[in-house]
């Protein structure tokens, strides 16, 4: 009782900061993910119990305007998105939860929804002004506007093949440390990404196969994936992707 009693004189705290402006810190997005987030797994029925509180940190997120956004600094911008991503996604489990998978979002049948993507063309939230869907933040504004690949380390689709979400908020000053953190941990997952060199296979995420145009802009993938293993990967490397798993990544 005390925990919950404490956090609630933290969140009336953070709210009276919304009136000054942003808080590009995001200490209330940040104390939600400490509590409800363990080991990359999330606690959606802890959500739940703290379903104003999230409610509160995403109106501050659609209160932000366009020209409040362009002022923001470009690390400011790209943890305002990746966090808007990952809160606004937790909100869209909620809305249908209990679910096993965000692919059950929508019709019936998981592997159509999947196919046209409907979880995420779904405009459930506003950003920037307007209604908004997720794959609009990835796509249009994360994808297109920066030049960083490591958001696909950093954005979670609530599944369990997705890197762990960290129980963190993304934030300006610690920005770059928290993208290459999050790049190393999801290599070296052996679940999602092994190297059998003795075979000279490159075991990979399907989410290098879906975008490997991001990862190669500067190199070959080879060169990208290396700082995540302790061996040398040979330029020759036979490379094959992983199944990815689209249960719902749920702390039980």
């Amino acid at each position: 009782m005390k925990k919950y009693l404490l956090f609630g004189f933290f969140i009336f705290g953070t709210s009276s900061l919304f009136a000054q402006g942003f808080d590009h810190k995001h200490d209330l997005w940040d104390a939600l993910l400490k509590q409800h987030v363990k080991n990359g797994l999330v606690s959606y029925k802890g959500f739940q119990k703290d379903a104003q509180n999230l409610d509160l940190y995403l109106q501050s997120l659609s209160k932000v305007t366009e020209s409040e956004y362009q002022k923001f600094s470009e690390t400011e911008r790209l943890a305002f998105l990746i966090n808007a991503y990952n809160a606004f996604t937790v909100k869209l489990i909620l809305d249908h939860y209990p679910i096993s998978s965000i692919t059950d979002i929508g019709s019936p049948i998981s592997k159509l929804n999947l196919a046209r993507g409907t979880p995420w063309k779904t405009d459930f939230f506003v950003l920037l002004g307007k209604k908004r869907h997720l794959d609009w933040i990835e796509h249009e504004k994360l994808r297109k506007d920066f030049s960083e690949p490591r958001i696909h380390f950093a954005i979670v689709c609530a599944s369990i093949g997705c890197p762990n979400l960290m129980s963190e908020a993304y934030r300006a000053k610690t920005l770059e440390k928290q993208l290459q953190a999050g790049k190393i941990g999801f290599l070296k997952n052996p679940k999602k990404n092994s190297y059998n060199k003795e075979k000279n296979i490159l075991y990979l995420s399907s989410i290098f196969k879906w975008f490997e145009s991001d990862f190669t802009k500067k190199g070959s993938l080879v060169s990208f994936v290396q700082d995540g293993f302790d061996v040398p990967i040979a330029e020759n490397v036979k490379i094959e992707y992983n199944d990815y798993s689209w249960v719902l990544n749920e702390l039980k």
